[in-house]
């Protein structure tokens, strides 16, 4: 028998991949464009970052087989009609033609096969970045908002055959039944459970993998509520995008294909929403916070008197966590306009929140299981990956989420950690995350973003390589 020479493993194999991808990227900006590609142009430049390479660290369930490997990224790019001078005082490219080459660079430097983009609103100039690079892609915006989210698909890779817009306002959260008590039926309003009118939505997409008959991913982003206070709001708006992209799994017959949901959910790990969401036991203080957030804001019952303080404004998302300008008196940080909650307005219960979120299997995300995976390996003991972590910062107490970034938000008024890549595994095909871009330290955020030569939002990218087996022929 003829020898069949030397075999690359399934990691070098990747590599090779990686870099076939680079090469193509560059030859085809370079074909297009008259001077410099985008990626290096002085103007775009941005941090570099770090790759952290997992699949060094164990040998997955499909490493000796066929599998699927993608990468997937993550970006809030901070609308330019949310921009403020006041919000960023020590920036120094808050135009758009300061920020746009940074924001091109970071989109394409991470080579994606999958982008989830959000708060862009200057469609004519990412667009056809996105075109060149080889990517189609799927808008959305909420009703009459001035941006929306972006899911981007490599078409060598995948073709589109499904989409779908989550609009949270007009979901339904409790069926039209009648109620046990004085058996009147439930009204549209209560059957929603909302809190607030926010024009939030979920965009989600069916991407079936070229070459192959039946396999493929589902993948959805968004960007939540943004209010600080709104707790209840938010963790409804994540209850209901999970329910919604599990529904369209089976509604389309691709109960195993993977979801990806990633974007920007507006909660930090210590948040009810996410404890909910990874199906940890919510906390006393998260219950509070629960309780004080169950309200009825003025845009569901008109009849509230208005305090004269605008508070559901476009643009007022920003504002958000200003220190020292009268907290008792910021609408950013108190509830206005509004009014406690009543039986007859359907807001869930905390048993009838848990129910919400209460499937199998539980999302996974992808930061938080890398780079507890990286901290607890021999193979990656010289990678310090814990300074770069939410549990470096406030002790979780052995709760998920103390692995997730640092930060992916940082500015002179607020730091925070916002934005994740959830990954859901069809029950026999499980997930591996394989690498990952590694956080940057907060020393290098310092004073604050957007910033030349940092980053051009106000919020860090995240990217993450998944790997799951293929599906027989």
């Amino acid at each position: 028998m003829p020898s069949q020479g030397y075999q690359l493993t399934p990691e070098q194999l990747a590599l090779s991949e990686e870099r076939k991808r680079l090469k193509i990227l560059r030859k085809k900006e370079k074909e297009e464009q008259d001077g410099p590609t985008i990626m290096d142009d002085p103007r775009g430049k941005i941090l570099d970052r770090e790759w952290l390479r997992l699949d060094q660290t164990r040998r997955s369930p499909d490493s000796d087989c066929s599998s699927v490997r993608i990468k997937v990224m993550t970006w809030n790019l901070l609308a330019q009609t949310l921009v403020r001078r006041e919000l960023f005082p020590v920036s120094d490219c808050l135009k758009g033609s300061q920020r746009e080459h940074m924001l091109f660079n970071e989109i394409l430097s991470h080579g994606a096969d999958i982008c989830c983009l959000q708060e862009l609103d200057q469609k004519q100039k990412i667009f056809p970045v996105l075109d060149r690079a080889g990517y189609s892609y799927v808008f959305k915006a909420g009703p009459k908002k001035k941006h929306g989210s972006l899911i981007a698909f490599r078409k060598d890779i995948f073709t589109e055959t499904f989409n779908h817009t989550i609009e949270y306002d007009l979901q339904t959260v409790r069926s039209q039944e009648l109620e046990e008590a004085d058996e009147t039926p439930l009204g549209e309003r209560a059957a929603r459970g909302s809190s607030f009118f926010t024009k939030n939505i979920g965009n989600l997409v069916a991407l079936k993998r070229n070459g192959t008959k039946k396999d493929g991913v589902i993948v959805a982003t968004t960007h939540l509520f943004w209010h600080p206070r709104y707790t209840y709001e938010r963790a409804r708006q994540v209850g209901i995008l999970f329910r919604e992209v599990e529904y369209f799994r089976q509604t389309l017959d691709c109960s195993h294909w993977p979801c990806i949901v990633a974007g920007d959910f507006n909660f930090s790990p210590d948040d009810p929403a996410y404890s909910l969401l990874v199906g940890d036991p919510l906390l006393p203080e998260q219950l509070s916070l629960l309780l004080s957030s169950r309200v009825i804001h003025i845009t569901i019952d008109p009849s509230i008197p208005h305090e004269s303080v605008k508070d559901d404004e476009e643009g007022a998302e920003k504002t958000q966590d200003k220190e020292g300008e009268g907290e008792e008196q910021d609408p950013d940080r108190i509830i206005v306009n509004a009014r406690p909650g009543r039986p007859e307005d359907g807001l869930l219960s905390d048993e009838e929140l848990i129910q919400l979120f209460d499937r199998a299997p539980r999302p996974v995300s992808a930061y938080d299981e890398g780079l507890r995976l990286c901290d607890d390996s021999s193979e990656m003991s010289n990678v310090n990956v814990k300074e770069v972590t939410f549990g470096a910062r406030l002790d979780l107490g052995g709760r998920r989420g103390a692995y997730e970034p640092i930060w992916t938000s940082y500015t002179h008024y607020w730091k925070t950690v916002l934005d994740y890549i959830f990954v859901l595994s069809p029950a026999d095909r499980p997930v591996t995350v394989m690498g990952l871009a590694k956080p940057h330290p907060t020393a290098k955020l310092e004073p604050g973003i957007p910033m030349k030569g940092v980053c051009g939002s106000d919020h860090i990218s995240l990217c993450a390589e998944l790997s799951w087996p293929s599906l027989p022929s």
